[in-house]
């Protein structure tokens, strides 16, 4: 009986190695074929990291539930060694009324405060901000509300090399190409192009935000 268990429980643990290897083969694979690949199995925060106030983060009906005080969410998982410079990025989003939200790319993790490097796209339809969804955050700003409050919308970001482009359920809202002068301006500090991880924003503790279908696509 014992010789039985411990062949059985040799073999789950050879099943689970198969399964392990197979999965990160695969994402090698899409990784070097340029397919969509998923950042959040939509039941855990497995491969993400937040700095201050991990709480605001949760899973709740396969969705990212941002609601606390201000936070971010950074992936840290394998894909890619989350460092990313050329890359189409998607996720699912909806906003409740009043809230505020962003997604951040070519950040890096920290432990407090706002991400000090990146580019933010803007996630508010309704909060007191006039920036709206799909502003490339204080570089090219968005006035007009595309989507509404308590919608699944979906937010595409693009990045090839200088050119930045952000679509709101398939319109392109953004379309910008950062200039070369940009690494001369001491005041933008990290907000320009470069290569990092993405992150999620928890804005103040009246923002309520939802985030499903994290993907991303790896471009040459």
């Amino acid at each position: 009986m014992k010789l039985f268990l411990s062949l059985f429980a040799t073999a789950a643990i050879l099943a689970s190695c198969a399964t392990s290897s197979s999965k990160n083969n695969a994402e090698n694979d899409a990784e070097t074929s340029g397919e969509w690949i998923s950042l959040f199995d939509g039941e855990t925060l497995d491969g993400w990291k937040a700095g201050e106030n991990p709480s605001t983060f949760s899973v709740e009906d396969g969705a990212i539930k941002v609601a606390g005080p201000r936070a971010h969410l950074f992936y840290q998982g394998p894909v890619m060694n989350h460092d990313f410079k050329n890359f189409e990025f998607k996720a699912r989003v909806m906003t409740t009324p009043g809230s505020n939200s962003g997604i951040y790319f070519h950040t890096a993790y920290q432990d407090e405060g706002w991400p000090s490097k990146g580019y933010e796209v803007q996630v508010n339809n309704s909060h007191t901000d006039w920036r709206r969804t799909g502003s490339l955050y204080g570089i090219d700003d968005v006035k007009e509300v595309h989507v509404q409050d308590n919608e699944w919308y979906t937010e595409h970001i693009i990045v090839r090399d200088k050119h930045i482009v952000v679509k709101i359920n398939d319109l392109t809202v953004v379309d910008y190409i950062e200039p070369d002068s940009v690494a001369e301006v001491t005041d933008l500090n990290g907000r320009r192009i470069s290569s990092g991880t993405f992150a999620l924003q928890g804005h103040d503790p009246e923002s309520v935000v939802y985030f499903k279908d994290i993907q991303v696509k790896p471009l040459d």
